[in-house]
């Protein structure tokens, strides 16, 4: 059974037993509702959205640590090259096969946060199971695509507003994307993103066919 486990702010860490470990995002250091230390953190892949502080975070310290491939952006999988990483380059609407699967780069409305790139989120396919990663992200109307062409089991999505979508917005996302079972994320690190994901929850279950489940930092969800 895989686990999908929040690293606060908008990291998580998926696993299965004996399988590849996936992070995403991972602010860990300077990340005030983060429940564990940068070191206690393994990882065999490592997935960066976009390079700003609160998303590219420690990935890089992540990935020495652990001999972690960084899949991202060519921008940043560059970057992290540059630095000595492993690193797997993809681009907007591409997809690569994985020995867990594949990750297809989708696209996220946000600032890139380095020279030259584009913000992204991702599908990905994890043993037969499809979980969308949104990133950080406007409210896109092509996020009607994203569920048709991937059926999904899992997705995340941003809620805090100011710098993504807030909850109204992301329920609409949610409605459009189809996913069995929603989670949010990107709220309550600091005022400026306070939400209340229990709001979310309620108006998902509501006014989309999907499930909505709140997982505290530290917490996990199974699937």
């Amino acid at each position: 059974m895989a686990e999908i486990r929040f690293l606060g702010h908008a990291g998580f860490l998926l696993t299965d037993t004996g399988k590849e470990r996936l992070l995403f995002d991972p602010f860990i250091s300077d990340n005030p509702t983060a429940p564990v230390r940068t070191e206690e953190l393994k990882a065999d892949y490592i997935l960066v959205t976009h390079g700003h502080a609160d998303h590219l975070g420690d990935a890089y310290e992540i990935a020495k640590n652990n001999e972690a491939t960084i899949i991202s952006t060519a921008e940043i999988a560059r970057q992290a090259e540059s630095e000595g990483l492993k690193a797997h380059a993809q681009h907007l609407g591409g997809r690569h096969r994985f020995p867990f699967g594949s990750v297809k780069l989708t696209l996220a409305f946000h600032g890139a946060g380095i020279p030259g790139g584009h913000a992204c989120g991702f599908v990905v396919d994890y043993y037969g199971s499809k979980i969308y990663f949104a990133g950080d992200t406007a409210l896109f109307s092509d996020m009607k695509l994203i569920g048709e062409l991937d059926p999904l089991e899992l997705a995340l999505l941003p809620i805090g507003d100011n710098f993504t979508m807030g909850i109204d917005d992301a329920v609409i996302a949610a409605s459009f994307l189809q996913s069995r079972v929603v989670i949010p994320y990107h709220y309550n690190t600091w005022p400026l993103i306070e939400a209340d994901p229990e709001e979310f929850k309620h108006k998902v279950e509501q006014k989309t066919g999907s499930r909505c489940v709140v997982v505290a930092p530290g917490s996990s969800y199974s699937f």
